[in-house]
């Protein structure tokens, strides 16, 4: 495939995540208003609410602030274009190497911090902090338990881990071949969603939203736009990183509607940590059972 071809196929890849994406947190909404014995809102709500804030003027704080949140998405798009569907469908052969994905969307996350602490608001520098903090906590865990699989496979290509598991069966999944890491796993997971109990840098009745304080219009929109696609690809990691990939596109979407919905429940029926015990939570048991997992994997064999 041209490289002109393979970016416009990444940028198809991308408006699939957040399509997918927009639309599955449209559904779940609807099925956690029916668990509460709400109606809840239309499943294209979020459709309309991210249109509507593109039509709509935007104030502006500085040119830090306006260029942070086009760094922002475009970070994150950039990301999403070497994301993987199936094994087949992938717009960068041979560019879906995890550490691509570690770095790029960094980019994103950066330029979302710098653009909210350029706001000059008090709340969204705590929220920026608070966000950080919390990446320092979830990503030591999860990066022992994706090394482990590493070491197992050879492979650091996210096509290639989900392919390896593939070839062993169903009860080759790393979630179920690494117990205890999956458990680490699905924690770290909700930690990057921002899911309760880890919603620390958003909470709105505490410090207004944190990072998103200041936004409105066209520029609120596109962060929940960024915010849809970052999603998309997190919980896309973890379904080839740890469900064993996708052969077709239906098993791609069984695996994350499955899994959004999971941590979603998970995260209602949760009530919010301060940020000093997530930080406490994540280097205690999730980082102590991590090490467990990789010394029982990787010198001991134990491997299910």
């Amino acid at each position: 495939m041209s490289i002109g071809l393979s970016i416009i196929a990444g940028l198809g890849v991308a408006l699939f995540g957040f399509v997918l994406q927009t639309s599955v947190a449209g559904l779940n909404r609807k099925v956690v208003a029916r668990l509460q014995k709400r109606y809840g809102p239309k499943w294209y709500q979020e459709f309309i609410d991210i249109f509507k804030l593109l039509s709509k003027r935007a104030t502006s704080h500085g040119w830090i602030f306006d260029f942070g949140v086009i760094m922002a998405l475009g970070g994150i798009i950039a990301t999403a274009m070497f994301m993987p569907i199936t094994n087949n469908l992938l717009a960068f052969e041979g560019f879906d190497n995890f550490f691509i994905f570690v770095y790029l969307i960094a980019v994103g996350m950066l330029g979302m911090a710098m653009s909210a602490s350029g706001s000059g608001n008090p709340l969204a520098s705590i929220g920026v902090m608070r966000a950080l903090t919390t990446m320092l906590a979830y990503e030591v865990p999860f990066m022992v338990i994706v090394l482990t699989i590493i070491n197992l496979t050879g492979e650091s290509s996210v096509s290639a881990i989900a392919q390896a598991q593939q070839l062993g069966g169903d009860f080759n999944w790393f979630i179920i071949a690494l117990p205890i890491g999956g458990v680490v796993a699905v924690l770290s997971l909700m930690g990057m969603l921002g899911k309760k109990p880890f919603e620390t840098y958003i909470a709105p009745a505490e410090i207004a939203s944190g990072p998103m304080v200041e936004y409105g219009g066209k520029q609120l929109g596109m962060l929940f736009i960024m915010h849809e696609i970052t999603v998309f690809i997190e919980v896309s990691l973890f379904v080839h990183l740890f469900l064993g990939g996708a052969e077709n596109i239906i098993i791609f979407l069984v695996k994350y509607v499955a899994v959004y919905t999971f941590v979603n429940l998970i995260s209602y029926v949760n009530g919010r940590f301060k940020i000093d015990q997530v930080v406490v939570f994540f280097y205690k048991w999730p980082l102590l059972l991590a090490v467990i997992q990789a010394v029982m994997a990787i010198y001991l064999g134990l491997v299910i």
